[in-house]
């Protein structure tokens, strides 16, 4: 599925240091996708950076045409917002 960047998620993503490639990867292909309150969707996937492993969540605005990207980030508290299955 096609994605449409927005200059907020450009900018948080620069920001954060998280390449384009990294972040589609997710886009493409994420081990999870969870609902969030504010009807937008969180696409996830943990991943391995020279620090470690993260969990690399990209949230995304499922309505809009095409799909767009708000914002991405890393984090450690993967227990936090992994979901079991």
């Amino acid at each position: 599925m096609t994605h449409r960047f927005t200059k907020h998620g450009l900018e948080e993503m620069a920001r954060r240091g998280l390449a384009r490639e990294l972040v589609q990867g997710v886009l493409d292909s994420p081990a999870q996708r969870v609902a969030q309150r504010s009807g937008r969707l969180a696409l996830q996937s943990k991943v391995h950076f020279k620090d470690g492993e993260f969990l690399l969540r990209v949230i995304v605005e499922p309505l809009a045409e095409p799909p767009a990207v708000i914002t991405a980030y890393r984090t450690s508290k993967i227990g936090k917002y992994w979901r079991p299955e």
